[in-house]
């Protein structure tokens, strides 16, 4: 056996790690930001407000990091797909990372003024920046190492990062959050943003030992051939492949943000549920996503993308009502059944999401159409989700209908997006797409050609 054979599972396990990291660091930022803006922001950065108004302005500032998300995408996307997969992983895990542990050192307001609501929110936009391209990087570095075959089972390993992420984060923050008051509001708060660093080192250091990927090699050894504007490329050349990403992450995103953020919310706030209980529920259902996100990305590659995600997002349609009156019993056995079930369902989107939206662009401008669209989706998305929702139930005098009928319409309209995408589970991805589309059309059943 030859050394380079002998070498590529030392390094396929390098890879997965190297991915998982970078989304795991994501999603441990995402979890102690959130629960810190709740806690304690509004008080440390905003105290000229009152109470209710600093927690509210405080929790704004996590909403401003998806703002930036779009523009990492668009300039990191560019990069990878002009200099490479491996230097862009690097550089955005060390944005997402330093802008984390800069958070956690940051003075307060008592200390310096007005600066430190100004730093805070420019922090964000920076983790926002970097975090625009770490997911779409991960995958790309996961997929385009992965065997014929196998692209939804290895692409799985950076959506399992995210749970990972919020476990461990959950942990910490809860580890802290049992200190004394005073103890945890002059320094217990920074633990977490400080803990960040090593998982900032450990991912450096080994994507620092990434080669990079066999399909950019190849677009490397021919430089001519390279995208010069691969963001504009990428809706222009495959505008039908951008707009099903754009709807895919409608029910992808907005459910995963309307049943476990705003539905943790709600079973706490309107229901009157025991945080612990519902913190319980909704953590447990991330361990069932990670294990539901495996199953279905590996069932994609055998029976294809479409179906499974399109199965993801007609499930969330189906979970919405009951999802809601599941909280409503206040039992631990159905807020658990709730979270479980929605988490679980939304895997078959989540899970299958990485290879399919790799495998909708063609090799010179993967980076940029994948990162750029699915964090465009963002915005439309998962960021106002949680906001809509708690109008809805204002609305509604604290009813939940609403939010079930909004939820049945990010599914829909996914599903239908969805179907009116291509298949590509079989596609040869070191090929260009667009390139690829006339001859797959001319193979299509007529039927088929006529209604898309």
């Amino acid at each position: 056996m030859s050394a380079a054979a002998e070498g590529r599972p030392a390094h396929s396990r390098r890879v997965i790690a190297a991915s998982c990291v970078g989304t795991a660091l994501e999603w441990y930022d995402f979890f102690i930001y959130s629960s810190a803006a709740a806690l304690v922001f509004g008080h440390l950065f905003f105290p000229k407000l009152d109470p209710a108004t600093g927690t509210l302005v405080a929790l704004a500032t996590f909403g401003v990091g998806f703002l930036s998300r779009p523009l990492g995408g668009l300039v990191f996307g560019h990069l990878g797909d002009r200099i490479g997969r491996k230097p862009v992983l690097i550089i955005t895990l060390l944005l997402v990372g330093v802008g984390t542990l800069l958070i956690g050192l940051l003075p307060t307001y008592d200390q310096i003024g007005v600066w430190a609501p100004i730093l805070l929110v420019f922090l964000r936009l920076v983790q926002g920046f970097g975090a625009g391209a770490e997911y779409g990087g991960a995958v790309l570095m996961l997929v385009e190492h992965a065997p014929p075959g196998r692209r939804g089972f290895w692409g799985s390993f950076a959506p399992l990062g995210v749970g990972a992420g919020m476990m461990l984060a959950s942990g910490v923050f809860a580890l802290v959050s049992r200190l004394p008051q005073e103890d945890f509001l002059s320094w217990g708060w920074r633990v977490p943003f400080l803990l960040s660093i090593v998982m900032v080192i450990f991912g450096v250091v080994i994507r620092m030992g990434l080669r990079e990927t066999p399909v950019f090699e190849k677009i490397a050894a021919a430089p001519e051939t390279k995208s010069k504007n691969p963001v504009w490329e990428s809706v222009s050349r495959q505008p039908k492949n951008f707009f099903v990403v754009l709807g895919s992450r409608l029910a992808e995103n907005g459910h995963g943000y309307l049943f476990p953020v705003f539905g943790l919310s709600y079973a706490v706030n309107n229901l009157g549920v025991p945080k612990s209980d519902a913190l319980f529920a909704m953590m447990s259902g991330y361990v069932v996503q990670m294990i539901c996100v495996v199953a279905f990305a590996s069932l994609s590659d055998r029976i294809g993308r479409r179906p499974v995600y399109i199965f993801g997002a007609l499930f969330g349609c189906l979970l919405a009502f009951p999802f809601f009156a599941m909280l409503e019993a206040k039992t631990t056995f159905w807020l658990c059944a709730a979270f479980w079930l929605a988490l679980g369902g939304n895997a078959a989107m989540f899970g299958t999401q990485a290879a399919y939206f790799a495998e909708l662009f063609g090799p010179k401008r993967r980076f940029s159409g994948f990162a750029f669209a699915r964090e465009l989706g963002s915005i439309l998305a998962g960021g106002p989700a949680p906001a809509i929702a708690t109008a809805l139930v204002a609305w509604a005098s604290g009813s939940s209908w609403p939010v079930a009928l909004y939820a049945i319409f990010l599914g829909l309209v996914t599903a239908y997006a969805v179907w009116m995408g291509p298949e590509t589970y079989r596609d040869d991805i070191t090929v260009d797409a667009s390139e690829i589309e006339p001859a797959r059309a001319a193979a299509e059943p007529r039927f088929v050609r006529a209604v898309a």
